[in-house]
């Protein structure tokens, strides 16, 4: 769905944001790695042979970290052209176009569920949460990030000129509290700071 303002850039649901952004995408990838302050390279440590879902995988941005540390990737992505760049880019994993809330696998499917930049485009969490909680083995880990954005960015694309893709803001309070809401345990919970702001939440939980 897309929304339009008087003299304001269009704003659009991820799906649709994202298939317009898509080609430009990897031109932030340094932008986008540094509000995790290399915490999740130190969490993908022992993922050798290890089934991992990266959920909101984009064009694939950690799906390389994830394969150097011996992980077995499937990706998955709301926006169709993201997919397609991902296939592209990793034609020996699988990838698919889903939505967080309705993944497309059976239960206890992943030893390792990974959502970096996903919550930030959901309104509500619990339904996510329980999806993923759905898909991770027992004892697997679901690790996810939590911008700190009010607002959200203005993004150039080659077709609409600037988008807003829409997002919310998220507490890092009730991140924990909905983890724990769909029985998830948190075992880490570290923050990326900017001047004395918190700017991205990274959560380490277990099922």
């Amino acid at each position: 769905m897309t929304y339009k303002g008087k003299g304001k850039s269009n704003v659009y649901d991820p799906k649709e944001g994202y298939d317009l952004y898509a080609n430009q995408y990897d031109k932030k990838l340094d932008f986008l790695h540094s509000f995790e302050s290399d915490i999740l390279l130190r969490m993908f440590r022992n993922f050798r042979g290890k089934n991992v879902l990266d959920v909101g995988c984009g064009t694939g941005r950690l799906i390389r970290l994830l394969k150097d540390r011996g992980a077995i990737v499937t990706g998955a992505d709301v926006s169709e052209q993201m997919i397609k760049i991902t296939a592209k880019k990793f034609p020996d994993i699988k990838v698919v176009s889903s939505d967080i809330e309705n993944l497309p696998f059976e239960d206890k499917s992943f030893d390792v569920v990974v959502a970096a930049f996903v919550i930030v485009h959901l309104g509500s969490l619990q339904q996510a949460f329980d999806e993923v909680y759905r898909v991770i083995k027992d004892g697997g880990i679901f690790i996810l990030t939590n911008i700190n954005q009010k607002k959200a960015p203005k993004l150039k694309t080659d077709r609409e000129g600037e988008i807003i893709i829409k997002s919310y803001y998220h507490r890092p309070e009730d991140v924990i509290a909905a983890l724990e809401n769909s029985l998830f345990v948190t075992k880490t919970e570290e923050f990326v700071n900017e001047d004395g702001v918190w700017i991205n939440q990274i959560v380490s939980a277990e099922k």
